[in-house]
């Protein structure tokens, strides 16, 4: 990938969104670090959210937060034009993202997740299913998802104790992830 795309993964310097689905369970869980630089500006931020008529989709968002509100309102009008059908919500939200002037330049990525499906959303048009249940995105993605790839056949770990651990383990690694999370589960 180009090192210029606002895609290339090197460059996000701004969470960590990881999701697990086990059993029955899809949890996504956020950490709370706002960034500037070198700065922490907030420990708190909520970077998941449940969407959709009943709050059954949770999504999480990793890049610029002003960008991630607009995918989330566009999402949701997606969902709204096709409702019970995230995929086919979440590819109308990525043809439109990667062809519409003004939202070709919006910098997050996002994970999208329902009962029965989870997804990841780029800019680039991507909008990709892992095959094992386990996403991650964000500057810390990479490690959380190798933990929760690693932790996902424990039978003794919910998924819950999953995506708690493995962003435990992106947070003492990455500089731009904290400890303090934001956990939906389904």
């Amino acid at each position: 990938m180009d090192r210029n795309s606002p895609y290339d993964a090197t460059r996000w310097h701004a969470t960590t969104i990881c999701s697990v689905r086990k059993g029955k369970d899809v949890v996504v869980g956020g950490d709370g670090q706002v960034s500037m630089g070198p700065t922490i500006l907030k420990h708190n931020a909520k970077k998941v959210r449940r969407l959709g008529k009943d709050g059954e989709i949770i999504a999480g968002f990793a890049g610029s937060t002003a960008d991630a509100f607009t995918l989330f309102e566009r999402l949701e009008a997606k969902l709204e034009a096709h409702p019970g059908q995230l995929t086919r919500a979440c590819v109308e939200l990525a043809k439109d993202w990667r062809t519409d002037k003004y939202l070709r330049k919006l910098e997050a990525m996002m994970i999208v997740c329902d009962k029965d499906v989870s997804l990841i959303l780029s800019g680039t048009g991507d909008v990709v299913e892992p095959q094992d249940g386990v996403v991650a995105i964000g500057s810390g993605g990479n490690y959380a998802l190798a933990a929760a790839r690693a932790l996902a056949d424990q039978k003794d770990l919910s998924a819950e104790d999953i995506v708690k651990k493995a962003m435990k383990i992106a947070a003492d690694i990455c500089v731009y992830t904290n400890d303090s999370l934001v956990l939906e589960k389904i």
